[in-house]
C-alpha cells in the first residue's frame, strides 16, 4: 500500500512538473505585437544601485522593445528591497535613460514588492482599458506572471528575457510552488 501511495505521488508531481513547464515554456514564446500601448518591465533585485542579472536581462529585452516602437511607453516596476539603495523601476529607468529611452516616455511603479502588486499598482498609473502591454520577464516568470494580468484586466503580451544560468535551477523550483500559490490564492 505503501509503494501504491508514493508510485501515486511521485506520478502525480511528475506530471505537474511536465505541465507546468511546458505552460511556462509556450508563455515565454509567444509573439508580440508591434507597436503596444505600453512596455512593461517587472521589478526583479537590485545589489545597492546596480541590477542584477536577472533585471538587467529585463532591462536590455525592454530596451530593444522600446527603441523598435518609439511611441509605446514604458513602464517600469519594483520597490525598495532590503539590500536596495534604490528601486528596482528607478534602476531599470537609469538604464533606459543612459541608452536613449526619453524619459518623458518612462512610468515608474516604485511600490510593488511582488508581481501581484506590480500589476494592481500599475493599474493606478496608467488606463489599462483598450490598452495592450508587453511585459518584460525572465522566461520561467511569464507564464504566471500572465495569469495575473489576465486576473486584473490587462491585455498582456509576454515577451521573455533569458534567466541567467546561475538561478536557473532555484528560479524554476520557487516558481513550480509560486504557480500553485496563484493558482489557488492570487486574484
Amino acid at each position: 500500500m505503501k509503494k501504491i501511495i508514493l508510485i501515486s505521488l511521485f506520478s502525480i508531481v511528475f506530471l505537474y512538473l511536465i505541465g507546468a513547464n511546458v505552460l511556462i515554456y509556450q508563455a515565454a514564446h509567444k509573439d508580440v505585437p508591434a507597436h503596444a500601448d505600453y512596455v512593461m518591465i517587472l521589478g526583479a533585485k537590485v545589489n545597492g544601485e546596480t541590477m542584477s542579472l536577472s533585471l538587467s536581462n529585463r532591462a536590455q529585452e525592454a530596451l530593444a522593445y522600446a527603441k523598435e516602437n518609439p511611441d509605446t511607453k514604458v513602464i517600469t516596476t519594483g520597490g525598495q528591497g532590503p539590500g536596495e539603495d534604490i528601486t528596482e523601476a528607478e534602476a531599470v529607468a537609469r538604464y533606459l535613460i543612459k541608452n536613449g529611452i526619453d524619459e518623458k516616455r518612462i512610468v515608474k511603479e516604485d511600490a510593488s514588492t511582488s508581481t501581484y502588486e506590480n500589476f494592481l499598482f500599475t493599474k493606478k498609473l496608467a488606463h489599462i482599458e483598450n490598452k495592450t502591454f508587453v511585459v518584460v520577464s525572465n522566461d520561467f516568470h511569464l507564464y504566471r506572471a500572465s495569469i495575473i494580468a489576465k486576473r486584473q484586466g490587462f491585455t498582456m503580451f509576454p515577451l521573455a528575457a533569458e534567466t541567467p544560468l546561475a538561478i536557473k535551477v532555484q528560479a524554476y523550483v520557487r516558481e513550480y510552488a509560486a504557480i500553485i500559490k496563484t493558482w489557488l490564492i492570487d486574484k
